[in-house]
């Protein structure tokens, strides 16, 4: 029973049509396709002028480095929120 399952799910959908997605090497080379624009961005960043008001702006990698830091507090602050909001799962049929 289980092979006609996985049969079926090798079967492309009707009008022969497969989303790109699906195909597991096609993750892995958009993964890789954001790495290198991540990469070649900060790279960039010691060709860009900037126009910063403060002096840490101009170090080199500071906005990357920000935007990571940032979404790291982002989800250590929702994790804290969780433990605070959370309720039981049988919260609702009480």
């Amino acid at each position: 029973m289980s092979g006609e399952h996985d049969q079926k799910a090798q079967t492309p959908p009707p009008g022969g049509r497969v989303n790109a997605l699906g195909d597991p090497r096609s993750v892995g080379r958009i993964v890789w396709a954001l790495y290198a624009i991540c990469a070649m961005l900060f790279v960039v960043d010691v060709v860009v002028h900037k126009h910063g008001p403060f002096a840490i702006e101009y170090v080199f990698g500071f906005y990357g480095i920000f935007g990571l830091a940032a979404c790291i507090v982002l989800v250590l602050a929702a994790r804290l929120m969780r433990t605070v909001l959370a309720r039981p799962e049988d919260y609702y049929d009480r």
